[in-house]
């Protein structure tokens, strides 16, 4: 295109430009010139997407600058007019506007996640910090609970089967085209068990403008910060969305990347950030339907350029999708031990190893009662650590857990549980849903648990309170296993060294 052509001219930008690198999507140009990229909208028209005219470009150059920079507003700069003809286009010259560019700042190369992730270079740090960022920012995200097509049964099962319309005409009969339509059957299914739940999360406030377009390719770390961008703004339907389908994007890709256990921790730390627990029961459906997307993109680009890579692409994700719908008997663990006994940081790792929802007592006590007050909350049987509190504190974990064993999930109980009655709600729970069930029971010399506590106590990060106070209560007042718990119950020595790998060992065959 004449346009692009001469924007490959450095005379033809406001500021010093020594090498020009272009970038081409299938909706966009991007210039990169050193100190600022430079995006430009293709005078297209799809079904999804309509950047025909000047005026419509416009409006999504700004709109693209609007959205992105609630999360990367360092990146995105201002919206420039391409001035001149389009043989000799000048940014933000003088003369009639032929078309428009957001200008951008630059970052180097090799910074985005999906780079560092290849290279094996990805962190807990930049996973940590992506789930918090995620989480806060659909906390203040705009809510739709209007009686728009937004978030709706017709409008999810509209994008979900508006996949199978792209892919069947591009496969031939075979065994590809046979999981195709599996899938395509699955979500059938799978959207009656959700029909009622769908218009629930809408008016309670979970429709919210999101990214739309959240995985590791479209998230950079500029500055040592992740910062997520190039999100969507050419269709308001793909980013007005459950935040469950954001996430669902970032698990997917996370899980396609063979970082499986970094997917949970992600989603642990989101869960335990915003207690979206309910949204659970819509995640495999949106696990699907974000691997059917990537599979279809995959299959355009095979039908566009006949790449065998490409195909093969699209393969891995239709066989991820089918790992998302194949249902197993998921199984509920409950930890048992004494405050510092190491059942919230080894349960914690397990979770991430095995692909288990943690659920924390502490996060939870705090979630529904705030912190408590130095010196007066945390007194033995006082305000929200009554016998009355703490067993509502229970109840609220097995209603949780019961969302999440409905869902497909293996759950992990975080808490004291020293208790015979504690215990025996999620034992029944797991017998009235016919689980497995497992006791976790954590334990250390009584030397290292007063020395753990007192180490938390002056760091304040984690969100347990417990006191030795706490401590010497617990161990007075503990109720011994019974023998029917007891064929139940895994030891675990957390001052060992070893300790979860040969927890791990202890539970093979187990999961």
């Amino acid at each position: 295109m004449s346009l692009i052509q001469s924007l490959l001219n450095p005379a033809a930008y406001p500021h010093p430009v020594v090498k020009i690198e272009l970038i081409e999507t299938h909706i966009s140009w991007v210039l990169l010139t050193g100190s600022y990229a430079y995006k430009i909208k293709k005078p297209i028209q799809f079904d999804f997407l309509d950047f025909s005219t000047l005026e419509k470009r416009h409006f999504y150059c700004a709109e693209e600058i609007r959205l992105n920079s609630r999360l990367a507003r360092d990146l995105y700069l201002q919206l420039v007019p391409i001035t001149g003809s389009a043989e000799q286009a000048k940014i933000n010259g003088g003369g009639e506007i032929i078309d428009y560019a957001v200008q951008m700042r630059q970052f180097p190369g090799g910074q985005l996640l999906s780079e560092i992730a290849a290279h094996g270079d990805l962190d807990t740090a930049s996973i940590d910090e992506l789930a918090d960022l995620t989480a806060d920012f659909h906390r203040h995200a705009k809510t739709d609970r209007s009686d728009s097509h937004y978030g709706t049964a017709a409008e999810i099962h509209r994008w979900f089967s508006g996949n199978f319309l792209h892919i069947r005409p591009l496969l031939e009969n075979g065994e590809f085209l046979q999981q195709i339509e599996k899938l395509a059957q699955w979500g059938e299914r799978e959207r009656a068990k959700i029909s009622t739940l769908i218009p629930q999360r809408k008016q309670q406030g979970f429709i919210r403008e999101c990214h739309g377009d959240l995985h590791l390719g479209n998230i950079a770390l500029i500055d040592n910060k992740v910062t997520p961008f190039d999100g969507i703004e050419f269709n308001p339907a793909l980013r007005w969305i459950d935040v469950i389908s954001e996430v669902a994007f970032v698990l997917m890709d996370l899980q396609k990347r063979g970082m499986a256990d970094f997917a949970y921790r992600f989603l642990n730390r989101y869960l335990s950030q915003t207690g979206d627990y309910q949204g659970l029961s819509l995640l495999p459906y949106y696990l699907v339907y974000r691997a059917l997307v990537r599979c279809k993109v995959a299959l355009l680009r095979w039908q566009q350029h006949k790449n065998g890579q490409d195909f093969q692409e699209a393969e891995s994700y239709a066989n991820l999708a089918e790992s998302f719908s194949a249902a197993k008997p998921p199984l509920l663990m409950i930890t048992h031990g004494f405050s510092g006994s190491g059942k919230s940081t080894l349960g914690a790792q397990l979770a991430e190893k095995l692909g288990l929802i943690h659920l924390r007592s502490d996060v939870e006590r705090q979630r529904l009662f705030g912190k408590s007050k130095q010196g007066t909350d945390r007194e033995i049987n006082q305000a929200i650590y009554s016998p009355e509190n703490i067993q509502l504190i229970y109840q609220k974990l097995a209603d949780f857990s019961a969302t999440m064993l409905d869902a497909g999930f293996s759950v992990l109980i975080d808490a004291a549980f020293l208790k015979t009655g504690q215990r025996g709600l999620f034992q029944q729970l797991a017998a009235e849903k016919q689980l497995k069930f497992l006791i976790l029971d954590f334990y250390a010399p009584e030397a290292e648990l007063k020395q753990r506590i007192m180490q938390r106590l002056e760091h304040g990060e984690d969100a347990s309170e417990a006191t030795l106070a706490v401590l010497e209560h617990q161990l007075k007042t503990a109720q011994a296993f019974t023998a029917q718990e007891q064929e139940r119950v895994i030891q675990v020595d957390s001052s060992a060294g070893d300790a979860l790998d040969s927890l791990l060992k202890k539970l093979q065959g187990q999961c």
